[in-house]
């Protein structure tokens, strides 16, 4: 229901200063953050390295990772010790095993659909993640639009898998935030409205009272 669905900032930048002040703009307020990192091939832009990743102690990090490869990555990941990794059902990774080894080391496993990827082709894999990040934005860009017939994936992976936690990324705002968690969305994550925002606590907050319709 809409009461229990968290706001998660985004974090999404191309150098080091950049994503720092990502970080320090939102870290007095986040409890979780998306840091969102892209490769230049599967995603048209390149974030920073990840050996350059970092977030403070308290927030927890999810990594939603827009690579071709991820396996390439993987003892990196691990070593940084995010809350969850998302990758994508349609990069190139044996998906089962790359989830089962961040499990090993207590890393929980998400997986990310684009907007044109049916929820059926995640179907036979999905038992083996802890998140489901439907996908309703441009790859490593904030903005975008948030196609809410996209809500009819979260209502057939939510039929299959009643457990899994399920994210939306992509053209959050404060108009559409309670349509989208009333519609079974999990986990908000939330770019520009929060990081282009004059005050990004306040822009938080209206997320936060739009979902709970204390705004009203």
């Amino acid at each position: 229901m809409s009461t229990g669905t968290s706001i998660c900032p985004a974090v999404l930048a191309g150098e080091p200063h950049e994503f720092r002040e990502q970080i320090e703009r939102v870290s007095p307020f986040a409890k979780r953050i998306q840091i969102d990192l892209m490769d230049g091939v599967f995603a048209p832009t390149k974030s920073l390295d990840l050996a350059q990743v970092w977030w403070p102690p308290q927030i927890l990090a999810d990594i939603h990772l827009m690579f071709q490869q991820p396996d390439d990555h993987l003892e990196a990941l691990i070593k940084l010790k995010p809350h969850m990794v998302i990758i994508h059902t349609e990069a190139k990774v044996h998906h089962m095993r790359f989830a089962a080894e961040l499990h090993r080391h207590n890393i929980k496993a998400g997986l990310a659909l684009l907007k044109e990827t049916p929820v059926e082709w995640a179907e036979q894999i999905m038992h083996s993640f802890d998140h489901l990040l439907v996908f309703s934005g441009d790859l490593g860009r904030f903005g975008g639009q948030a196609d809410l017939t996209l809500l009819g994936k979260v209502k057939k992976a939510r039929s299959h898998h009643p457990d899994i936690e399920i994210g939306w990324d992509g053209g959050i705002n404060a108009d559409n935030a309670k349509v989208l968690a009333d519609g079974g969305v999990d986990v908000l994550n939330v770019g520009g409205f929060i990081q282009k925002a004059e005050d990004p606590k306040s822009a938080y907050a209206t997320l936060e009272a739009a979902i709970t319709g204390t705004h009203e």
